[in-house]
């Protein structure tokens, strides 16, 4: 037995993708390259991005529950896949494109409980509901792909009918009012500066969120059972997970967070900025990132 590529339900056009370089992540993963050595090599942002295995800090801590099945909506080229299939009986992805799908199936074929569905999930019928649904930067992009006049919520509830009653949806996204953005950082969708605090003035496609408009969001879309973290230095490269039991204290010495994908502005010292901040207790307004485990 081995993994599984699912094409019925798929359109022909791929709508999401990082262009050739894609083709090269292919070969890298076909020809089974050592990745710290590819990454040590290549300093262009997708390399890191797809072969990190600092990816998979955003999830391999979680304590999943024993036999428990997951659907990984916009898995990619699988950054965090492999982590999954390891600790759940069952892993389903959901992804749009079919380049990255394979890529994804190439690097993790050897897992028997993966199942990767390539086509659009407004598109695509489930005959089980599962016990963990994740959302790895993509609730931002429901804008994109859920033609209604309120995408996001809608995208939610109807994820909804996939959680088991007593599942979890585990969230990662960035902060709208992370601190890196005060200090230059461009909007990781946009690569506007400023763009996601000034409320994306020019896009009604892509958003992120500030922490209460997030859970007003869940609450609101049938998830008022929710528990955030804070990956530090953000949710795509984390080095830390601070939790709200668990927050750092002034003393904690917070990197700056680097923009891999764009030069960036660096307007002040965000390491000096959070111990002001975390004194004042508002760091968990301003932390780049979130992870949410929510449910009913």
């Amino acid at each position: 037995m081995a993994a599984t590529l699912n094409l019925d339900f798929y359109s022909g056009e791929d709508y999401y993708s990082d262009g050739d370089i894609e083709n090269e992540l292919f070969d890298i993963v076909k020809n089974n390259q050592n990745y710290d050595e590819i990454i040590a090599k290549d300093t262009r942002w997708p390399i890191l991005y797809h072969l990190s295995p600092i990816r998979q800090n955003i999830i391999n801590w979680y304590p999943f529950q024993e036999n428990a099945t997951c659907l990984e909506i916009g898995g990619g080229c699988g950054a965090i896949t492999g982590a999954l299939c390891q600790s759940l009986k069952e892993v389903k992805v959901v992804e749009l494109s079919k380049r990255r799908s394979q890529i994804n199936l190439e690097r993790h074929k050897h897992f028997d409980n993966l199942e990767i569905i390539v086509g659009n999930l407004n598109d695509i019928t489930f005959n089980q509901k599962f016990d963990y649904i994740t959302l790895n930067g993509v609730l931002e992009y429901a804008g994109s792909f859920t033609q209604t006049k309120e995408p996001y919520k809608d995208f939610l509830k109807q994820i909804k009918h996939y959680l088991k009653p007593d599942g979890k949806l585990i969230i990662a996204i960035e902060n709208r009012y992370g601190l890196k953005y005060f200090a230059g950082a461009k909007e990781d969708h946009t690569a506007e500066v400023f763009d996601g605090i000034t409320g994306y003035l020019n896009t009604d496609k892509v958003r992120t969120f500030g922490k209460k408009e997030l859970e007003t969001l869940l609450t609101q879309s049938g998830y008022p059972n929710q528990t955030f973290y804070y990956p530090h230095p953000d949710y795509k490269m984390p080095m830390e997970i601070y939790s709200e039991t668990w927050l750092p204290s002034k003393e904690t010495l917070l990197q700056a967070a680097p923009n891999f994908d764009n030069t960036r502005y660096a307007l002040f010292d965000e390491s000096e900025a959070f111990k002001g901040l975390i004194q004042n207790d508002q760091y968990e307004f301003f932390a780049n990132s979130f992870l949410v485990i929510c449910g009913e």
